[in-house]
């Protein structure tokens, strides 16, 4: 997006708790769209604090999944990274 690199959700979660992790990402973001739209700062700073822990479940921040060793890119502009075309 916009050239920038974004983690994927970690593949090894099961089924079940991706869904469950989606759904709660979901709720979330509507929350903070509620917020936003009814000019409540407190609701929108609480729903933008669940968003991140729902990605942080999801693989999508915090520690990486991974254990090949391999660097994190996340949020990195693709130009300064090692798949940037040359």
């Amino acid at each position: 997006m916009r050239g920038r690199l974004w983690r994927a959700s970690n593949p090894n979660l099961p089924k079940a708790e991706r869904e469950r992790l989606v759904n709660m990402l979901m709720d979330a973001r509507r929350a903070v769209g509620a917020a936003l739209q009814a000019g409540d700062h407190a609701a929108e700073k609480q729903a933008r604090r669940n968003v991140h822990s729902a990605k942080v479940a999801l693989g999508e921040r915090g520690p990486v999944w991974w254990d090949d060793a391999a660097p994190d890119f996340n949020r990195f502009l693709l130009k300064n990274t090692p798949y940037a075309e040359k």
